[in-house]
């Protein structure tokens, strides 16, 4: 909800009430049109907006919006291509004041000029994360993948980073599994939407905020503020979450105690793919842990409106046939300017939902068959950007880093670039400045009989010869003399024209030396590293100045190993200078053909036995295990790795709850 005083509450609450809306066209060209209550067609306007679809609550939306208005105007239509639209309510309050409420800013998608009217149809800023995402295989934060949607689709982040990072799952690294379904930056984040238990919504500034479910309401809605309403008799719930593996194409299921109510989809989603098993649970339990708190009653009511309440917030109803004990959220909302208000709150019968089996959930979330990634001739592709900005110094700095693996030997080729901004250490500079000096002389009226001691202009005044440090004539004098005895100069410097008037001239033979600082040159040195193994055939050197540069790099990796999880890295670092790689910034890929989806193998054996069958009350007998173990290392790439070797106790016996036939 967004927040307003309790005289406004108390005013929207009351019988009457006086308001009016005012709004703002700002087209790209800078002109601004100003418009309100008179310029607004009765009826036409309206605000739409929504976190949920419309049958059930979801995780993780990135619902966009909408904004429809008809104006009398005579704006010329093909101005408002992206024009902004800004609508504010005002309210007059109880002492006669006003408040502002602003209702969101607006992006122009259609502007159709009828004959005295313009129809605009407008969006939020949520339509700008549709850019292309183009499945970039990147590690980082929640906040890391926020950030950098955000700064590409250049929408302002509302949620600071410790306020994400102290969410259950928002300090744990993620990873983009390669092989995905991310089109845009609002695919990912729907997907950071799931993993922190929300979702995303463009706020009434313009900027994408992260909102979660809660159980505190913000308002109760009497029955004298309701033209009509409908509730549910059940109460919407969850206590499960479901997530499929793609490696393993099962659905992991995680539940509560009781698990009685709804089973939350989260479907593939490429942020939970990676890692143990026991890190997925611990996410996937974050997660249902924010969906507990959902206890929601469906319904749908027609309001005299606040203009304040926003998706996701919490209501509770009184009077009539609604059940002033239970709560209820608002999954969309419908606001008419001028008019009524329209909320709706969606979701599903547990008691329908626990009809299907345990098995049919799982098969719900069980992945269709996809195409076999070993064959021959298929060019994959594994990409990578960076999610943080990294600061290059004199210390090696790990830019890259790709895993990828392939179902046959071949070869892979490495390309990257990177922006750079350089600040180069300045460089002092020195040199002598020499020259000659010409210093004039007026003439007087006398004959000029100066000297080197005298020093003599021909108007008949003595000057110091070079006693005075201020005096002109008495340094320029010593200069031309080529020694400290001024007086041994040329006679003839001091008074050669014999007080004609036309004066003379002294030139002085000057050397100076002259310091100065300018911008140096920085060097960048590339290090390539795979599979733990520095590349020193190649290593990439590059010298800039300061300022923004290209680095582009490129490596052809030969033999790869098939069946092997390889891991390319790259390492910069800088010498007479800094730099720094900002978020995005660092684009990279692997190609080549025949490229797995899978990882490698881990190592991991698993050894099962089986028993015969044995009465209950009998002997159970158990084989021992003596084995000898022995191992042969196949692989060609150089690895670090231990072996240890421990000796197993016999097993005595072991006890399980088992069912018998015909008993």
């Amino acid at each position: 909800m967004y927040p307003v005083s309790d005289a406004f509450l108390r005013a929207v609450r009351s019988n009457t009430r006086k308001y009016f809306w005012t709004g703002t066209i700002v087209t790209r060209g800078g002109m601004t049109y100003e418009f309100g209550a008179k310029e607004i067609v009765k009826g036409s306007g309206y605000i739409s907006r929504q976190c949920c679809g419309s049958t059930e609550i979801e995780l993780g939306t990135v619902y966009a919006a909408e904004m429809g208005i008809t104006l009398l105007s005579d704006i010329d239509r093909y101005t408002l291509e992206n024009a902004q639209v800004t609508l504010v309510f005002h309210l007059v309050l109880a002492d006669g004041s006003v408040e502002d409420v602003p209702m969101g800013v607006f992006e122009v998608s259609e502007a159709n000029r009828l004959a005295k009217c313009l129809e605009l149809k407008a969006y939020d800023f949520m339509l700008r994360f549709d850019k292309s995402f183009n499945g970039f295989e990147t590690v980082g934060t929640a906040y890391d993948f926020i950030a950098l949607c955000c700064k590409r689709c250049k929408v302002e982040f509302a949620n600071k980073r410790a306020e994400i990072d102290a969410m259950p799952n928002g300090g744990v690294t993620l990873s983009v599994y390669t092989e995905n379904d991310i089109e845009t930056c609002r695919d990912v984040l729907f997907y950071v939407a799931q993993v922190l238990g929300g979702f995303f919504i463009i706020n009434r500034e313009g900027k994408l905020e992260l909102r979660k479910y809660g159980k505190d309401p913000v308002m109760k809605v009497e029955q004298r503020h309701r033209f009509s309403s409908s509730f549910s008799d059940f109460i919407t719930r969850y206590t499960a979450v479901s997530s499929t593996n793609k490696q393993t194409q099962i659905a992991e299921y995680y539940a509560l105690d009781p698990d009685n109510g709804l089973t939350m989809n989260l479907g593939v989603n490429p942020l939970l793919q990676f890692g143990l098993k026991e890190t997925r649970e611990m996410l996937c339990r974050n997660i249902l842990a924010d969906l507990s708190v959902i206890r929601y009653v469906p319904f749908d009511s027609d309001t005299i409106g606040n203009p304040a309440l926003d998706p996701g917030d919490v209501l509770t109803f009184a009077g009539g046939q609604a059940d002033e004990g239970q709560i209820t959220c608002i999954t969309s909302i419908r606001q008419k300017i001028g008019g009524k208000q329209s909320l709706k709150c969606v979701g599903k019968n547990p008691r329908l939902a626990q009809a299907k089996s345990r098995n049919d959930k799982n098969i719900s979330g069980l992945l269709n068959q996809i195409e076999d990634n070993a064959k021959t001739g298929k060019i994959g592709i594994h990409t990578f950007t960076n999610a943080s900005a990294h600061e290059i110094g004199q210390t090696k700095v790990k830019l890259i880093s790709i895993q990828f693996a392939s179902s046959e030997e071949n070869h892979m080729q490495f390309f990257a670039q990177v922006v750079v901004d350089v600040a180069a250490d300045p460089v002092e500079r020195s040199a002598e400045a020499s020259g000659t000096v010409v210093i004039p002389f007026p003439g007087g009226s006398g004959s000029g009989t100066g000297n080197g001691m005298e020093g003599s202009d021909g108007t008949g005044e003595a000057l110091d010869g070079g006693n005075s440090e201020n005096d002109v004539t008495g340094n320029v004098a010593g200069n031309v003399s080529g020694n400290e005895n001024a007086g041994s100069g040329d006679d003839a410097s001091g008074g050669s024209d014999a007080g004609s008037g036309g004066g003379s001239e002294i030139s002085v033979d000057v050397s100076l030396p002259v310091k100065w600082q300018e911008d140096g040159q920085a060097v960048c040195h590339a290090v390539f590293e795979f599979n733990n193994e520095e590349i020193v055939e190649h290593c990439p050197v590059e010298t800039w100045h300061s300022g923004k540069h290209i680095l582009s790099l490129y490596y052809p990796i030969e033999k790869i190993v098939a069946n092997y999880t390889n891991t390319f890295n790259v390492y910069l670092w800088m010498e007479n200078g800094s730099g720094t790689v900002d978020v995005g910034d660092c684009i990279a890929s692997v190609s080549g053909q025949a490229m797995a989806a899978g990882e490698a193998w881990d190592g991991k054996l698993e050894v099962e036995d089986y028993t015969t069958r044995f009465a209950i009350g009998g002997g159970l007998n158990v084989n021992g295990f003596r084995e000898l173990l022995s191992m042969q290392m196949k692989e060609t790439v150089n690895r670090g790795f231990e072996v240890y070797f421990a000796e197993r106790a016999g097993i005595s016996g072991f006890s399980r709850p088992v069912e018998m036939e015909d008993v």
